[in-house]
């Protein structure tokens, strides 16, 4: 896994969306993102028409158990590419990149894209360092677990879920 931090803003064709708007949408092909309970941890699910969108709700799902993600400016980069021997390993390695940059630099990522070709994924995530007073956060995420762990399609829609140790 390569990683790579670079400081730089939001392209300006980025979207933003309100969280609690994609979590609210009623089409199954809208990119969205949630949370469900298991046991002590908490799950998430990316879900959207594509798998990159799917990997990119799932990245929004980590940051929103940590704060809200609409209060996170896309401030700083990070580049990150991933490789792994099928889909669901790559959703735990890009999660797990995710945690890794934003406890060793302090951050919080709440946006990001992404590409996957065969088994890569070239995933660049914006955000900003934590600010315990704006962002109030809710808890430390520790990693993406196997736990639940599922990237596929589902009703015409693909999803990317598994269980994050909190």
């Amino acid at each position: 896994m390569l990683l790579a931090v670079t400081g730089s803003a939001l392209p300006s064709t980025w979207v933003d969306s309100n969280a609690s708007e994609a979590m609210g949408a009623d089409n199954p092909m809208e990119p969205k993102w949630e949370h469900y309970t298991h046991g002590a941890d908490i799950g998430i699910r990316g879900i959207g028409p594509t798998i990159e969108d799917a990997f990119e709700q799932a990245a929004a799902a980590l940051a929103g158990v940590i704060t809200d993600p609409s209060r996170v400016q896309g401030r700083q980069k990070v580049d990150i590419e991933c490789q792994a021997p099928d889909h669901e390993i790559l959703l735990v390695d890009w999660l797990n990149a995710l945690v890794y940059q934003m406890a060793v630099g302090g951050l919080i990522l709440a946006q990001s894209q992404v590409k996957i070709e065969g088994d890569r994924l070239h995933g660049t995530a914006w955000g900003e360092r934590a600010d315990v007073m704006r962002h109030e956060p809710a808890v430390e995420v520790k990693g993406a677990t196997y736990t639940d762990l599922f990237v596929g399609r589902k009703d015409g829609a693909w999803i990317a879920q598994c269980v994050v140790d909190v």
